[in-house]
């Protein structure tokens, strides 16, 4: 089978099963504080297990794709070093909620992998949980007695907590697995050494493909589990090693899933796969890195500097530097890669086509700039190589390669093969402490500790806040919740007008108050697993009661004002610039809207006008709110409506219109556009390859951006005695100030040249050596320049010293030519050692430094330390 027909034969065994094939949930994850990104297919069935929604469908199948990049098995800088683990991968996987359980899960898992996919019995070998005394759980004899009827008891093999236990997290839904593990080795491997004995080794032919879990238990914050009220089956299988034991391949990246990339790889780099370890390494890299950053940036995670986006970074980089190395690359290569997957996966992803060019446009962006920060840091590593070797050194400081790495985004292993060139290496140990440290403050950072919740009464939230800002409602459960320094408490509502923070809006504030006087303020509302928890500071004794909730109405319609006109504005850009715009991502707060979208140049000033009309006339229309809280999907699409990439919606979507402006949306919105009053953008940027940001204001705001403005004016106006022509008079102002400047220039060089030929006419011969000793009131730069001019004209036996002071600080400044290098002496030494006079500190190259301090009383005895040494 090729790939294509594995992935569609299991969907179809499930659905001759009565399960619902669904949609793999996007990779980048939205609403869940304890994700990044889909690392397993359950994660978008979460809610469920957690009990927060109700199941529309007992049985469900799909193939879900996932991101990993840490955690068992998964460290990043393994992958492509061995021919099994991957950072994206697909999951086949198949869910029961609440209803079949272990012997329906085992029997089907059986029947399609031997019976339909006819994968050999005597190859495939079962796990089952023995049990574990700290829990007081007992051996899964029930999964035990299932594989009995389908495996001899030889190849059903007890497994520990720690291989066949799973959990969700530190606390939740979690219970015993059985994994089904298949042995891929020649026969004649396989009759020397019993592969019962290579389960769970790390043996890269006797691997895990599928994994049935078993859910009966929840954890508790104190570590105790209690049985759940309904039990549930989670499956999952790695498509990519499914693949491999059906094509009869030894490794994930010779089945046809990678090869098509890989021969693309070839061709573009020139070598071939198959011949140098390290340029298989690098080719499976690339691979292997295409397909993660691809899926990442179509559903919609662009790589940056904080969180999800840093972690896309880092693979993109890894990728390069690995192409950059052992693939000869040293321009963009991966973008040109994309057309090659989105031939191969864009059927079963069709994302992946519709978000094509994009795709291209950033890894290519991406990969340019990381290009050019390499040549920075071959640069930087070559001063700091040179600087040592001068010391004597035979290695760099670990602290120094760390900072490579961590500002400047430098390698380390291209730092110790760079090194390795040089007969130099860097001080591993001193580098881990660095890395460690950073992630301890990584860890730290994100540390949060959840208690269990307290629960006060049964019940789901009935979300009321598009109709109503306050009403009667009681509190649920409670938790305490403690991250960083700071304690706080979650409050679940039985009825709640507060908005949680969801699709770019940010959550309500207010209040709850009780009858008695008794008040709760809310300081933020999250979405935690789809519950909407409010978060305040401290909770009274007693919670009993009915509370009034109430939104802070303010804050509300100024968020609602913004939000509206994120809508607004989307449809003003997509008829000024064109129908490719698409919403990339927003922010809406109370005080300001944020609008990414798809782009590729700058928007003009006029642009941006025009942008501000289409907006304004919108507002002035006064279009009243027209929403649909549910209609079908099917049925929103083909009514025009707007569905944002990267978010995946339900079989019933709420639909919001302000005349022709239609989205799909779950935010609050202000009842007719007329109450926006006014609208204006303030900034307009680029955030990423073909990714633009608008941020702009409304109502109110707006009046105070208004008033600012007037008043900014009136001031710089009255700074001109109120000229009626600002503009005129500002102009003749920077015209007189450019002519000034450069007259001081002309002066500066002049007084330059008359110092430069007062210290040639009063050159010093110093034991055959062409001394210039200078100690005055100069800018450093101004003597830098003479030195450097002076050096160019003595080539030969030439000494240049000098002490300057400026602006009430001391600076030093030592120049030697080549032969005086040659004969031992190093400036960047000379001027360290002398700069501790001035209590400063300074350096550079052997044959120019500089350095600068506090102390001018030290400057004389500074320099005569210099002058001494000739």
């Amino acid at each position: 089978m090729n790939s294509k027909q594995v992935r569609s034969t299991f969907l179809e065994f499930f659905r001759s099963k009565g399960h619902a094939v669904v949609s793999s949930a996007p990779m980048v994850v939205k609403n869940d504080p304890t994700l990044m990104f889909t690392n397993a297919g359950m994660n978008q069935f979460k809610d469920i297990f957690l009990g927060n929604e109700h199941a529309q469908n007992k049985r469900v199948a799909d193939t879900q794709k996932c991101l990993r990049v840490s955690g068992k098995h998964n460290d990043l800088e393994e992958v492509g070093r061995d021919t099994y683990h991957h950072t994206m991968f697909e999951m086949l996987g198949n869910w029961s909620f609440g209803d079949y359980f272990k012997k329906d899960a085992i029997e089907w898992a059986w029947e399609l992998l031997h019976k339909i996919y006819a994968l050999p019995a005597d190859r495939l070998y079962a796990t089952v949980f023995d049990g574990a005394t700290d829990d007081g759980t007992e051996k899964d004899h029930e999964a035990l007695e299932c594989w009995k009827r389908c495996l001899p008891k030889e190849r059903i093999l007890s497994g520990s907590k720690k291989d066949n236990f799973w959990e969700m997290g530190e606390v939740g839904p979690c219970g015993p697995c059985s994994e089904i593990h298949i042995d891929l080795r020649d026969d004649e491997e396989r009759a020397k050494i019993d592969g019962a004995s290579l389960v769970n080794t790390g043996h890269p032919q006797v691997i895990e493909i599928w994994n049935l879990v078993f859910m009966q238990f929840n954890r508790k914050a104190d570590g105790s589990l209690e049985p759940l009220p309904a039990k549930h089956v989670d499956t999952g299988m790695g498509f990519e090693r499914l693949c491999m034991a059906l094509q009869g391949k030894k490794s994930n990246y010779d089945t046809d899933i990678f090869q098509p990339i890989i021969a693309e790889i070839s061709k573009l780099s020139g070598k071939k796969y198959g011949e140098e370890p390290d340029v298989d390494i690098a080719m499976r890299v690339v691979a292997d890195h295409l397909r993660a950053l691809s899926f990442s940036i179509a559903d919609g995670q662009l790589p940056s500097n904080v969180k999800a986006g840093y972690v896309i970074r880092r693979i993109l980089r890894r990728a390069v530097r690995y192409g950059y190395s052992f693939l000869g690359f040293d321009e963009p290569f991966i973008c040109k890669l994309v057309p090659v997957l989105v031939a191969e996966m864009g059927e079963a992803f069709p994302e992946l086509v519709e978000q094509k060019a994009l795709v291209e446009k950033v890894i290519g962006e991406e990969e340019a700039s990381f290009l050019r920060t390499l040549g920075t840091g071959i640069r930087m590593l070559e001063k700091l190589t040179e600087e040592n070797k001068t010391k004597g050194a035979t290695s760099i400081s670990g602290i120094d390669a760390f900072t490579l790495y961590d500002t400047y985004g430098f390698p380390p292993d291209l730092t110790e093969l760079i090194l390795q060139e040089n007969n130099m290496t860097m001080n591993k140990k001193e580098f881990d402490v660095e890395m460690q440290k950073q992630k301890d403050r990584a860890r730290n950072a994100g540390a949060q500790e959840t208690g269990d919740w307290t629960i006060l009464a049964e019940g789901d939230t009935a979300f009321v806040g598009y109709d109503f800002t306050d009403c009667d409602c009681r509190i649920l459960r409670f938790r305490q919740v403690k991250q960083k320094s700071k304690e706080f408490y979650q409050i679940v509502l039985d009825k709640t007008p507060f908005y949680a923070e969801m699709g770019g809006q940010v959550g309500d504030k207010g209040k709850l108050t009780r009858t008695d006087g008794v008040i709760i303020n809310i300081f933020d509302t999250k979405k935690d697993n789809n519950l909407s928890v409010h978060l305040t500071d401290k909770l009274p004794e007693d919670l009993s009661g009915i509370f009034r909730a109430e939104v802070d109405v303010e804050k509300r319609v100024a968020i609602e004002c913004n939000h509206t006109a994120t809508h607004l504005l989307h449809e003003a850009l997509r008829e000024v610039l064109g129908s490719h715009v698409e919403q990339k991502g927003s922010f809406v707060s109370s005080e300001v809207l944020r609008f990414d979208f798809s782009h590729f140049q700058k928007l003009s000033d006029e642009e941006i006008r025009e942008i501000e009309k289409h907006v304004t006339a919108k507002i002035r229309e006064n279009i009243p709110l027209d929403e649909t809280r549910e209609m079908p999907i099917n049925e929103a699409k083909k009514a025009g409506a707007t569905a944002l990439f990267g978010e995946k919606y339900g079989d019933k979507v709420r639909v919001v219109r302000f005349g022709s402006s239609v989205e799909l949306c779950g935010g609050t919105h202000i009842s007719s556009t007329g109450r926006i009053g006014s609208f204006r953008v303030l900034s307009e940027s680029s955030i990423a390859a073909g990714i633009r940001r608008i941020e702009a204001i409304t109502a109110e705001a707006c009046e105070r951006y208004f008033y600012f403005m007037q008043d900014t004016i009136r001031d710089i106006r009255a700074m001109f005695n109120n000229t009626p022509n600002l503009a005129q008079a500002l102009k003749k102002l920077f015209d007189e100030d450019a002519e000034l400047r450069k007259a001081v220039e002309d002066f500066r060089k002049e007084k330059i040249i008359g110092l430069k030929n007062e210290l040639k006419a009063n050159v010093r011969n110093i034991n055959g050596i062409n001394a210039f000793v200078f100690q005055g009131h100069y800018p450093p730069d101004a003597i830098k320049d003479v030195a450097l001019q002076l050096r160019s004209e003595f080539p030969e036996r030439y000494f240049f010293a000098a002490g300057c002071e400026a602006e009430g600080k001391p600076s030093l400044i030592l120049a030697l030519s080549d032969d005086l290098v040659n004969d031992g002496l190093n400036a960047s030494q000379i001027i360290r050692s002398a700069a501790k006079h001035i209590q400063g500190g300074g350096g550079g190259q052997a044959h120019f430094a500089t350095a600068g301090g506090k102390n001018i009383d030290g400057l004389a005895a500074a320099m005569d330390e210099i002058v001494a040494l000739i």
